[in-house]
């Protein structure tokens, strides 16, 4: 008697443990995708992110302003302003700390692409298209050949 419930429970679990793992386990499914709905493990990568939106880095090197401190000339970076690609003011950057503060600043961004609105020393107040991506810093130089 023993020989034949033991047959039946490992026949029985030999059924539904691969049909579990079958059935029960994550898939992976793009809007838009053509392919089929198939069974595959999910990797850190194809999971949406739920938390705060990935961000980056954005220094940009104005137009300097000249101050005099002490008998001390410093070159203070110049504001500027961040604008949405659909013309939207994003955020205004004072860009140094204090009128003696050479330093460009660098700010936090959602990636994404914005319209950076800045002076430079040679073409005065321009526009230009940045990306910033997750994790990394863009850099602005308005100068720079």
């Amino acid at each position: 008697m023993k020989s034949t419930q033991y047959l039946t429970y490992l026949k029985t679990i030999l059924l539904i443990v691969p049909t579990s793992l079958y059935f029960g386990d994550a898939t992976i499914v793009h809007a838009g995708d053509k392919k089929e709905l198939s069974v595959g493990f999910v990797s850190a990568k194809h999971l949406e992110y739920r938390g705060e939106p990935p961000q980056g880095y954005l220094t940009v090197y104005s137009a300097t302003d000249r101050s005099e401190d002490g008998g001390l000339e410093y070159y203070a970076h110049s504001s500027y302003a961040i604008y949405t690609v659909d013309g939207k003011l994003f955020k205004r950057v004072e860009n140094h700390i204090s009128s003696t503060d050479e330093a460009a600043e660098t700010v936090l961004l959602p990636i994404g692409s914005y319209i950076v609105e800045a002076r430079s020393e040679r073409d005065g107040y321009i526009r230009r298209l940045i990306t910033v991506d997750g994790g990394r810093r863009t850099i602005l130089d308005l100068d720079r050949n």
